[in-house]
């Protein structure tokens, strides 16, 4: 019987990739393991309060030990491609110098066993995980650190770059500054401004120096990208001040890091706001505005926002939507969202190459009593926003990919073990993996897919 689409599969590129992704921190686990050193995170789960249920990352889904089973998870599901991220504490556990030969080993062996399952390895250098001995010397608000993490890349490249062609620098630089140094709820906890604005240009000047420091190691053809989390952003009713206030809060959330990755320098309505300019020097905005290969997007959710003078920056307070579906995140479904700002990308920055880095849903997900996971809102989430990635490659978007958040159950950072994303559920007591009904029906449009480009 022929699979049904909810949606028209012919509409997306027939060189469409179809991934999943995570993250080092959430789910290697080992981390004291052959070398490896601590990183904020390792520290942050240490402050009272900090993580849901006091969980930590410490063992998390031991992919440090489990990583062939999980490439056959993914041999399963017929994926083309696996977005992972390289733990800096782990290749470079002082943060710079002498890189750590157990653990290049590590990647060494995952993309020599991706590429023999015929899995394309697209490798993030910078997934939030900085070496604490950086973090002690300053983080991410001192230039150094983005000098040091060029030096990190560039060994990366030279030891993964004869096999590994696609790269990712930074992921979600707006998590970094604003919620790690602005509001302090994610690693390294701080709430200071006048240090979040300074973090916010060296994360991007970073991105632009690991873009050279890859091309210029990696011995095959490197295709290079940033990676940030958007979201458009709307008006909760007409008045002036909330207008307004839409517009700081899209600065904030999107303008102050594709203006500056697309070559327009930062935009000086937000500068104003944030009455705290970056610390600019002469070169910085040529490397960070250097043309990308392509660019990805992370999409969760939109934002409403109301004017909000007497709160923190950027003035704007996120409200609900009344009988809008939300997620066990709190988060509004809201797929049309990924199509504007797909469109956004190419109308208005001229992104020639895009893809979907991260897309997915935590739901309240039970094992069923014969060990299948029926989880229905998350496999319509999936549809619903594959509908959206179709509905901007009809109007002539370059989407070239996409990649479910998250192939696994994970941490899920300051959230702990509670919420679950994963393609595939994991129990945390016995590490058995069991592939949830979205994580087969994502196979199942995946094999629809490649059918018909086969028959195309």
């Amino acid at each position: 019987m022929k699979e049904k689409s909810v949606f028209d599969l012919a509409a997306l590129p027939p060189t469409f990739v179809w991934g999943a992704a995570t993250s080092a921190y959430q789910i290697e686990g080992g981390v004291t393991a052959d070398g490896r050193k601590p990183s904020i995170w390792d520290t942050f789960c240490r402050v009272p309060g900090a993580i849901d249920n006091g969980d930590t990352g410490d063992l998390a889904c031991d992919h440090y030990r489990r990583w062939p089973e999980d490439i056959a998870l993914m041999r399963r599901l017929g994926l083309d491609a696996y977005r992972f991220s390289v733990a800096w504490p782990r290749v470079m556990p002082d943060g710079v110098g002498r890189p750590n030969p157990a653990g290049i080993a590590f990647y060494d062996r995952l993309v020599d066993g991706l590429l023999a399952a015929g899995i394309r390895p697209f490798a993030t250098l910078y997934h939030w995980d900085l070496p604490q001995v950086l973090q002690d010397r300053g983080g991410w608000p001192a230039r150094d650190t983005a000098l040091a993490f060029a030096d990190y890349a560039a060994t990366v490249a030279a030891a993964l770059g004869d096999r590994v062609t696609d790269w990712m620098t930074v992921n979600e630089p707006l998590c970094c500054a604003w919620i790690g140094y602005l509001e302090g709820r994610m690693a390294p906890g701080e709430c200071d401004l006048a240090r979040a604005v300074p973090a916010s240009h060296h994360l991007l000047l970073g991105h632009g120096l690991a873009a050279a420091a890859v091309r210029a190691n990696a011995t095959a053809p490197a295709s290079v990208g940033a990676v940030c989390n958007l979201s458009p952003i709307e008006p909760a009713s007409d008045s002036d001040a909330d207008v307004a206030a839409a517009v700081r809060a899209d600065g904030h959330v999107n303008r102050w890091w594709l203006d500056p990755l697309f070559g327009r320098g930062y935009p000086t309505d937000m500068i104003d706001t944030y009455r705290v300019a970056p610390p600019v020097r002469p070169g910085d905005l040529e490397a960070i505005g250097a043309p990308l290969d392509f660019f990805g997007v992370n999409y969760y959710f939109r934002q409403v926002v109301a004017d909000d003078p007497g709160g923190p920056v950027p003035y704007a307070r996120q409200v609900s939507v009344p009988g809008a579906l939300e997620t066990a995140m709190g988060w509004e479904s809201h797929p049309v969202g990924l199509t504007e700002l797909l469109v956004r990308l190419a109308e208005v920055y001229g992104a020639t190459s895009i893809y979907v880095t991260e897309n997915g849903s935590a739901w309240g997900d039970e094992v069923g009593p014969g060990g299948e996971v029926e989880d229905k809102r998350r496999t319509e989430y999936l549809e619903l926003h594959l509908e959206a990635c179709a509905a901007a490659a009809a109007r002539g978007v370059p989407v070239d990919g996409y990649f479910a958040w998250s192939l696994l159950d994970n941490f899920e950072w300051a959230y702990g073990y509670d919420k679950r994303f994963g393609l595939v559920y994991v129990d945390y007591l016995t590490q058995r993996r069991t592939i949830k009904a979205s994580g087969h029906r994502y196979a199942e449009v995946i094999r629809e897919h490649k059918q018909r480009r086969q028959e195309g």
